[in-house]
């Protein structure tokens, strides 16, 4: 059987890497979405290609350019002849305090973490639909529990959550789309907005007691994508139970 494509956003560097290894590990081409990462792209993909010989590419472009999305996915779907899957991985994440908000950070944090998907998706739809293909989101927990002086990222993923049911509904029965919600998995690179108090009142708050890897997400994702057939709508939380204990 041909091997399914997948384009993975912001596949290159932490949890986006791992979603590749897992996929490219499952059988899968991956592309290798990237902006300003091409060093770690290409590395990634130079190691995927050495295990499997042209089975990973590498595509670098920014996604808050939605002029450019649609021919992202058309690259992408060029690569290896088809597309199968989409993961919506890339996100921005930082504070925007009430009174510090300006119209930058609502186009920065939009435009990435919730104009990116909708658009990729869209301009996926016709290659997706030849291969009974299937697109998975990234949300996160904030979307239902929002994270104190984050407005303006809890509202993108929020936005992120309401868009992967509305298009589950839209593109069924042909493409099924769903979501993965991380909770407590990995800190953000600026490891001082979590000092050590931080790290462990967060980690108390989780009935498992522990964060989770980008393993925990990546094998979601990869559920999603390739092992069920009847799901479409879901939004999986993948959190150590911290959803419920909030």
């Amino acid at each position: 059987m041909t091997p399914k494509a997948i384009l993975i956003t912001g596949g290159a560097k932490r949890i986006g890497a791992t979603i590749s290894r897992v996929l490219h590990a499952a059988g899968a081409n991956v592309v290798i979405h990237c902006n300003n990462s091409r060093a770690d792209a290409d590395r990634l993909a130079h190691e995927l290609n050495a295990a499997r010989a042209k089975s990973a590419a590498v595509l670098q472009g920014n996604l808050a350019a939605s002029n450019a999305l649609k021919g992202l996915v058309d690259q992408a779907a060029s690569l290896f002849g088809q597309l199968d899957g989409l993961v919506n991985n890339a996100s921005v994440f930082y504070a925007t305090p009430m009174g510090t908000i300006n119209e930058d950070h609502w186009i920065d944090l939009m435009g990435t973490n919730l104009l990116a998907p909708l658009f990729l998706s869209q301009a996926a739809v016709p290659y997706l639909t030849k291969t009974q293909g299937a697109i998975v989101n990234i949300v996160d927990i904030h979307a239902e529990r929002p994270l104190k002086d984050y407005a303006v990222y809890n509202m993108t993923k929020a936005g992120l959550a309401g868009l992967t049911r509305s298009l589950a509904l839209e593109l069924g029965p042909t493409i099924r789309v769903n979501g993965v919600s991380p909770g407590a998995i990995l800190w953000p690179d600026a490891g001082s907005d979590y000092p050590e108090a931080e790290r462990a009142r967060i980690v108390n708050q989780v009935p498992l007691k522990r964060v989770g890897g980008a393993e925990d997400i990546a094998g979601a994702v990869k559920y999603l994508l390739l092992d069920a057939p009847y799901v479409t709508g879901q939004i999986l939380a993948v959190d150590g139970g911290r959803e419920i204990a909030l």
